[in-house]
């Protein structure tokens, strides 16, 4: 019995030495940063400007891998199931990690067991724009049309689930209109349908959407945030235009694998909130409307614990699933 003990007693003690030395030698190769969208759009130039500026404090490089569809289900069940050893990382989002779980009814992973968050990186509003040919000027002719042809008009949105989807859903409750959901694996052809007139309206991210609006290729008629944007100062708030505390922004963080040591997640915290000082990459985010946001690890995680009741209630109210 003794024999049995002693044995087990070195077996923790090898696996706790060698975790120590995992941590202690992390990174000694490249990083997976997986972002659930595609390339070009807005969560994938957030991650690309993280990759470029951590990989420098981490000293290896970091490579962003692009895997979308699914509102960024795809991308999530990869690092779910990822090894829990530091080197896979995901750029996740509302709809990954607060609202999907209440969408679709056959998720392969649990955003509030599968994830260990790192930190919050930025928030953005988002920005309900037509198409140029739309004939209207403002949020009150929008949902005068509507009611005019109801189920006639449409909305597209980077992805069933995704922040966009949930926003159309909430702008439909709200104004009581019936307008029709159009899905897209991406911000970027989302908008380019947007544009061609082949789509009515969209409420995309500030990051995506912003040089389209400056310009001219489509019409701005308000934005999601509680105050008006400084880039964007003559565009009102859907509250100014009539749906009082209508807000639905999009916020994105750094998540890994649950069981990552913990002194590779402060490692990776510390760097990100490092980065997120950078004068340079502060200045990109500028200009796509982006806030960013420092936070430790458990303040992201107290973040979106209650970031989901109040998303969830949004699904619960729209009806929307996801099959």
């Amino acid at each position: 019995m003794r024999h049995k003990i002693r044995l087990l007693l070195s077996c923790f003690a090898l696996v706790f030495s060698n975790a120590l030395l995992a941590a202690d030698s992390w990174p000694s190769r490249p990083i997976h940063f997986v972002v659930g969208f595609t390339t070009g759009g807005p969560s994938d130039v957030i991650a690309r400007g993280l990759a470029q500026k951590m990989a420098l404090l981490l000293g290896q490089a970091i490579v962003v891998d692009n895997k979308p569809g699914a509102g960024g289900n795809l991308a999530a069940e990869y690092v779910a199931h990822s090894a829990p050893d530091g080197y896979t990382w995901l750029l996740g989002n509302n709809s990954i990690l607060a609202t999907n779980e209440f969408l679709y009814k056959n998720l392969r992973y649990s955003p509030q067991q599968d994830f260990a968050p790192i930190g919050l990186v930025a928030v953005q509003p988002n920005i309900l724009v037509v198409n140029n040919a739309l004939p209207v000027k403002n949020l009150k002719d929008l949902i005068a049309l509507a009611k005019e042809r109801p189920g006639r008009l449409n909305f597209a949105s980077s992805g069933a689930g995704a922040a966009a989807h949930l926003a159309g859903e909430l702008f439909k409750t709200s104004a009581n209109i019936n307008i029709t959901h159009v899905p897209y694996k991406g911000a970027q052809p989302a908008l380019t349908d947007v544009m061609a007139g082949h789509v009515d309206m969209m409420f995309a991210t500030s990051g995506s959407v912003m040089q389209f609006i400056r310009d001219k290729k489509v019409h701005a008629l308000a934005v999601t945030s509680r105050t008006r944007m400084k880039e964007i100062p003559e565009v009102p708030t859907m509250s100014e235009s009539g749906l009082i505390n209508f807000e639905a922004i999009t916020w994105h963080g750094i998540v890994v694998p649950t069981g990552v040591p913990e002194d590779i997640i402060l490692r990776i915290s510390k760097s990100l909130n490092t980065v997120l000082t950078d004068k340079e990459l502060l200045e990109s985010y500028s200009t796509m409307g982006l806030e960013p946001k420092s936070t430790t690890p458990k303040e992201f995680t107290d973040y979106i614990r209650l970031e989901i009741p109040r998303w969830s209630k949004v699904v619960r109210d729209s009806g929307a699933i996801v099959n």
